[in-house]
């Protein structure tokens, strides 16, 4: 009797490897072996880089509000501190967008915080 190798499921899981590995180059793509390695590697890369941007959009909020309050004669950690002590929950990245696209509102913001 002939050995059951599942071959349905053997080939859809090199598909979905190899279909992953669309647009690598060379063997990346087409050899399995190298395909699943690249693969893997790419999602390890993948998870950390969305762990990744989220610090790095929080610096750029950070950077934002900084140099919206030293248009008005303040610091970020002054700034925060004030909004914290006043029960203020705003959020970084909201205060950013206001200091660059509605600076009248931020003013308003920092004026209330350091009242």
């Amino acid at each position: 009797m002939a050995r059951a190798q599942n071959k349905v499921a053997s080939h859809r899981r090199r598909k979905r490897v190899l279909k992953a590995a669309k647009g690598s180059w060379g063997a990346r793509s087409k050899v399995l072996t190298v395909a699943k390695h690249h693969v893997d590697k790419g999602m390890q890369y993948a998870m950390r880089d969305r762990r990744a941007k989220k610090r790095t959009f929080r610096q750029l909020w950070i950077a934002r509000i900084n140099a919206g309050a030293r248009l008005h004669g303040t610091t970020y950690s002054r700034l925060i501190a004030g909004l914290s002590t006043k029960h203020i929950d705003i959020n970084r990245k909201i205060l950013a967008e206001l200091a660059v696209s509605n600076p009248p509102a931020f003013a308003e913001i920092v004026k209330f915080a350091l009242a």
